[in-house]
């Protein structure tokens, strides 16, 4: 990993939950600067070792998809779905490290669409109608 100590903190999972602790915003960007973990991994690690409640995956389309809605017409949203189901019917919400992490340490995976105003806030607050669960 690169640090970059103009733009924040380097990560030290104690400094992170002091942060929360004390109300903060922590932001998590890019990798873990280790081969094979993608960025969706690297979102999950972090979320498992701060104890997040949730992570949310911000993407181009409002949830997740039987297949691509960008490709298909027959494309059907799922509401809710399992993290087994996600692996076992190869649904691409995120790699299969990512999805079996967050399984392993409880964490519900919400996908939205990043471009909707309000979305994310909306999730905050507990409105995940115009999302995908994944748990």
């Amino acid at each position: 990993a690169i640090d970059m100590h103009e733009i924040g903190e380097s990560f030290i999972i104690r400094r992170a939950r002091r942060h929360l602790e004390k109300g903060r915003v922590v932001v998590f960007a890019g990798g873990t600067g280790n081969p094979y973990f993608t960025t969706d991994t690297a979102a999950t690690l972090r979320a498992s070792e701060i104890n997040a409640v949730m992570i949310i995956k911000a993407t181009t389309v409002d949830g997740v998809y039987t297949r691509d809605p960008n490709k298909y017409d027959d494309a059907v949203k799922l509401d809710k779905l399992t993290s087994d189901q996600a692996m076992e019917d190869d649904i691409k919400v995120m790699d299969d490290t990512s999805i079996a992490l967050a399984k392993e340490n409880k964490l519900p995976i919400i996908v939205c669409n990043m471009f909707d105003k309000g979305n994310l806030l909306a999730i905050i607050n507990g409105d995940t109608t115009l999302c995908s669960i994944v748990e």
